[in-house]
């Protein structure tokens, strides 16, 4: 497995040390599996070059050279940076089946992922720009 594909040690902080690190906002989305309104994100239309990284721990999650404009109101990407970038989960929450996408590193919910993407993967990962920073290139 090379660098970039290896699991990043688990990084564990208590509630209250994510609220002194994170926004009201962030912490509502990251920690407490919130979401933003569609279209509300900062990184929605984003056109900047570059990779987003988790807004809790700086893991390097998403390359802007698979960010595609989907049409569904939040930043969406084709594949992760890395397989090992991101855990996807069975959420049964809403009354509805679907799954989602949290941190590998720190486990921060970050959006969820469905079948209806673009090729090469057909996958589109619905992510929150509240759970996103950037690092241009």
């Amino acid at each position: 497995m090379g660098d970039t594909e290896r699991r990043a040690e688990r990084l564990v902080k208590s509630d209250a040390e994510w609220k002194r690190l994170l926004s009201p906002e962030q912490y509502r989305v990251l920690r407490e599996k919130g979401t933003e309104h569609p279209g509300s994100g900062k990184y929605y239309h984003w056109k900047e070059a570059g990779a987003f990284l988790c807004a809790a721990c700086g893991q390097e999650l998403f390359s802007t050279k698979v960010k595609y404009e989907s049409g569904s109101g939040w930043p969406s990407f084709w594949e992760p940076i890395s397989p090992a970038a991101v855990e996807e989960i069975t959420d049964t929450s809403h009354s509805m089946t679907r799954t989602e996408v949290v941190c590998s590193r720190c486990g921060s919910h970050l959006g969820h992922v469905f079948d209806d993407g673009p090729k090469p993967t057909g996958l589109r990962y619905c992510i929150n720009s509240l759970s996103l920073s950037f690092r241009g290139e």
